[in-house]
């Protein structure tokens, strides 16, 4: 049986890095491309800090070149949201899966991308968190809102995250909604607050976004009750706790035609 071919796009970022090495620990994934703005023809398993990989990283504007060249089963992507929408242009005509790790794709975009997959018969994956952990935490809030009506979500992330809330956040406020059906406790109207102190509301859920130097990804799910607190929480101390959902996702994701969102479709 032939390794799968994978395509990394962002290769030379923090998370691009520990894909890279990932997949070259992998017997049966073979890295095929790399696509990154810097270290532009280096290679990408030097610049992950492992064995020479024989792939020399190559510009975004070569995509499509490198697409053609290389014949990728699968490309994953760990770049900015608005760029996850050109892989799934350049991609999925392709019969390249995308498995993405992006948040902050606009409606439009998610929309778009999963009509390219339903139109090429492609399967893809946009997944806010690939730690098993945290779709574990996301699973057992979701299964909690049937009892508890009260909950709020607090999401730390490092100080170079951009977009906030966390689109684990978003997620997990979307599950939650979407079973939520015990009553929420009356609330009195407040009184000279100040703009944001209460942070933002996804899907009726008060969500706090904090931005840290020390911290990667960490997530705490606070439900109140009449005398009780349940917290759920999960923390992502380094970034090798999302390999082991992003190997999972390139062995599966062939086996899936349209767009799914979230790892928990895979497990």
């Amino acid at each position: 049986m032939q390794p799968i071919r994978v395509l990394v796009r962002g290769a030379h970022g923090r998370m691009g890095r520990e894909v890279v090495k990932a997949v070259m620990a992998e017997p049966d994934l073979r890295l095929v491309g790399a696509i990154d703005r810097v270290g532009v023809g280096e290679d990408a398993g030097r610049v992950a800090g492992t064995r020479e990989a024989g792939v020399a990283i190559r510009p975004p504007e070569e995509l499509e070149a490198v697409l053609e060249a290389t014949d990728p089963e699968v490309a994953v992507d760990f770049t900015k949201g608005p760029e996850a929408l050109e892989l799934f242009r350049a991609a999925v005509p392709r019969n390249t899966s995308p498995v993405v790790g992006t948040t902050g794709m606009a409606d439009e975009a998610l929309a778009e991308a999963r009509a390219l997959c339903e139109q090429h018969s492609v399967g893809a994956l946009i997944a806010p968190n690939f730690a098993i952990g945290a779709v574990l935490m996301m699973k057992f809030a979701q299964e909690a809102a049937k009892y508890l009506g009260d909950v709020e979500i607090i999401e730390l992330h490092h100080e170079r995250k951009m977009d906030a809330p966390s689109g684990t956040a978003k997620r997990t406020a979307q599950l939650i909604a979407e079973a939520r059906t015990a009553q929420r406790a009356e609330r009195p109207a407040t009184l000279d607050e100040a703009p944001g102190a209460r942070g933002t509301e996804q899907h009726g859920v008060p969500i706090h976004s904090v931005r840290l130097p020390g911290l990667v990804a960490h997530q705490e799910v606070l439900f109140g009750g009449v005398g009780q607190m349940l917290t759920i929480r999960h923390d992502s101390i380094d970034r090798t706790s999302f390999m082991p959902g992003v190997v999972l996702a390139i062995r599966r994701i062939r086996g899936h035609k349209g767009l799914l969102v979230g790892l928990e479709n895979l497990l």
